[in-house]
C-alpha cells in the first residue's frame, strides 16, 4: 500500500460492502417514497460521497441541497458549538426532507440541524446516516436510515476526513497509531 492506503491501520467497512448497503438503502427510500419528490440535503463536507452514491442510487423525481456546518475543525472530537457556513438555498416548506449525514457520532450537530429545519415547516424530516457510532452519542437519535453501526473508533475515508485527508478512500478504516494526535478529554 502507498500514500493513503498506507496510513490505515484497519479497513472497518469495505468499498463492496458500503455499495451494497447504500443500493439496499437506496430501495428502501425509493419505496418509502414513492410518488413524492424529496429533497436530500446533505451535510457538507463529510456526507459528499454518501450522497453522490444514495441519489444515483434512487430512483425518484428528488432534489439535492446542501448545508455546511463547522463543529470540529481539526480536531477528532466534536466541539458541540455548531455554526452554520452554508445554508440552504432550497425552502423546505412542505417538502419531504431527508438528511444525508455521514457519520452520527455525539448527535449534538444533527439534533442542532433537526431543531433548525423544523422551523422551516418540512412536511417531512428524516436521517440518512451512513455510520451511527455506539455508545457516543450525547443526545439520543435514531435515524430511520442507516448503513452500519460502528465502533467508537475514529474512523476516515468515504467522504470521512482527518484535518481534510483521508476523504477520497473508498472504503471506512482507522488511522495507524501516531497519526492521529491524541487529544484529551
Amino acid at each position: 500500500m502507498d500514500g493513503l492506503h498506507s496510513d490505515i491501520d484497519e479497513v472497518v467497512l469495505s468499498a463492496e460492502q458500503i455499495k451494497s448497503r447504500v443500493i439496499e438503502l437506496g430501495l428502501e427510500l425509493e419505496k418509502d417514497y414513492q410518488g413524492k419528490s424529496p429533497l436530500f440535503v446533505g451535510i457538507l463536507r463529510g456526507a459528499i460521497m454518501f450522497l453522490a452514491d444514495i441519489t444515483r442510487a434512487c430512483q425518484l423525481p428528488l432534489a439535492v441541497d446542501f448545508i455546511a456546518v463547522a463543529s470540529y475543525g481539526s480536531s477528532t472530537r466534536s466541539s458541540g458549538v455548531v455554526r452554520i457556513l452554508k445554508d440552504l438555498d432550497e425552502d423546505l416548506r412542505g417538502r419531504h426532507v431527508i438528511l444525508v449525514e455521514d457519520i452520527l457520532d455525539t448527535g449534538l450537530t444533527l439534533n442542532y440541524l433537526i431543531k433548525n429545519m423544523r422551523t422551516r415547516q418540512p412536511a417531512s424530516l428524516e436521517i440518512c446516516a451512513l455510520l451511527v457510532k455506539q455508545g457516543k452519542q450525547k443526545v439520543i437519535l435514531e435515524p430511520r436510515y442507516q448503513g452500519f453501526k460502528v465502533e467508537d473508533k475514529f474512523v476516515v475515508g468515504y467522504g470521512l476526513d482527518y484535518d481534510e485527508r483521508y476523504r477520497n478512500l473508498p472504503y471506512v478504516g482507522t488511522l495507524k497509531p501516531g497519526i492521529v494526535e491524541e487529544e484529551l478529554d
